[in-house]
């Protein structure tokens, strides 16, 4: 999972960098999916570490989770932007609901990946 969340973080960079220089560099909160995204390239690079593997993945799980709640109302403009409707930020509503559907895909990762090892330590046990 640490390789899952380090690809994760880094697509957030890439989409966070994408809307900042295609916004014209004129919103430095364009940048905001690159922050998280940063914060889950340290996550995965500390749950590397054996020792901090449970921590770093809960607190990637955690950024996660924040990520889609900030993100999650662009989902309800995004109809309009795919029809053609009008729209005060298309490349924000665009921007943010690419970043929620990127921070639930990698939450469900998570609390798969949770639940999955939940199971091998029990079954280890039994």
């Amino acid at each position: 999972m640490p390789t899952t969340t380090t690809l994760f973080g880094a697509l957030l960079i890439l989409l966070g960098v994408i809307g900042y220089f295609g916004s014209g560099q004129s919103s430095p909160t364009a940048l905001i999916p690159a922050g998280f995204g940063l914060a889950l390239v340290i996550c995965g690079a500390l749950a590397r570490k054996e020792h901090l593997l449970k921590h770093a993945m809960h607190g990637a799980a955690m950024v996660g989770l924040l990520g889609f709640l900030g993100t999650a109302s662009s989902l309800l403009s995004l109809p309009a932007l795919l029809t053609g409707g009008e729209l005060e930020r298309p490349m924000a509503v665009a921007s943010r609901s690419v970043m929620a559907v990127l921070c639930a895909v990698f939450v469900a990762l998570c609390v798969k990946s949770f639940i999955d090892v939940r199971k091998a330590r029990e079954a280890q046990q039994a």
